[in-house]
């Protein structure tokens, strides 16, 4: 009797917890759908990421169902209740068919996106490079007047004086050593113009020269160029595995619902209803 009862509670409980479980997922794709756009593929790819997150859950579902109809074969006396398999294994069905559309899609939606960031980096970067040649134009434009030629050297007589008092003051060359407030690099300068001052007059004609200066921000540019462009490459990592576990998906809820619709003769029965002629 208690052997009896437990597995009617068993088999009820595991019903109960797979019609939530399906219930849960189908409300959730309606929330989800509801701020799904045809034409935003944005939007696309954060649906199919999260329909496919989510998408073991009636996997789960279905396997409790059925599980607690099994345990109801081994009770012949046991009252017949609401038949939850023909509905859920159309759902099934029909979940494997919206999983094998989401994978070709989002797989489209991924190589869209990507392409679409390495263009949109590659013009930024091309714009960067142009204004970028443009100051240096300006730049050595007005290194032709005197005037302002004059202005640059006697600035960098400026800065060669302040470094020099600098490295040439014991205390304030070592209380700017332990500044935590001065970049690193800077301090690493301080040394290499203490360990040889022929250094410092190098930096200042190097800081000094426009086109070296251009050259230098120019590799800057095109490095991050490459690294960015090189993030958004890998960026389809995570669109694969969106794509794969759609496909996986597809193929169990496709096997389930079909192979069980078979199996409880729903197809045999809709060919009987189809009338001869």
């Amino acid at each position: 009797m208690n052997n009896r009862f437990a597995a009617v509670l068993a088999a009820r409980t595991l019903k109960v917890i797979g019609v939530i479980l399906i219930l849960s997922f189908l409300i959730d794709f309606l929330i989800l759908s509801l701020d799904f756009s045809p034409t935003d593929k944005q939007l696309q790819l954060r649906w199919a990421t999260a329909m496919v997150e989510r998408g073991v859950v009636p996997l789960v579902g279905f396997g409790m169902l059925f599980t607690g109809y099994w345990i109801d074969t081994f009770d012949d006396s046991n009252q017949p209740s609401i038949d939850f398999r023909i509905p859920a294994l159309v759902i099934s069905s029909i979940l494997g068919l919206l999983f094998l559309i989401i994978a070709p899609v989002h797989a489209t939606n991924v190589i869209h996106q990507r392409t679409q960031t390495v263009e949109q980096i590659t013009k930024d970067a091309g714009l960067a490079e142009n204004q970028l040649k443009n100051q240096l134009s300006q730049v050595q434009t007005q290194l032709g007047n005197e005037q302002f030629k004059a202005a640059v050297e006697k600035q960098k007589i400026q800065v060669k004086t302040q470094y020099t008092e600098l490295l040439q003051d014991d205390q304030r060359y070592r209380q700017a050593l332990n500044n935590p407030n001065i970049p690193q690099a800077t301090k690493d300068l301080l040394k290499k113009f203490k360990a040889n001052p022929q250094e410092l007059d190098k930096f200042i004609a190097q800081q000094s020269d426009p086109e070296q200066l251009a050259n230098q921000r120019l590799a800057q540019i095109r490095a991050r160029r490459d690294e960015l462009i090189k993030q958004a490459e890998d960026n389809w990592k995570p669109g694969l595995r969106i794509v794969i576990g759609s496909l996986l998906l597809s193929v169990a809820y496709i096997i389930i619902g079909w192979s069980g619709l078979r199996g409880m003769g729903a197809f045999q029965s809709a060919k009987r209803k189809v009338p001869a002629r």
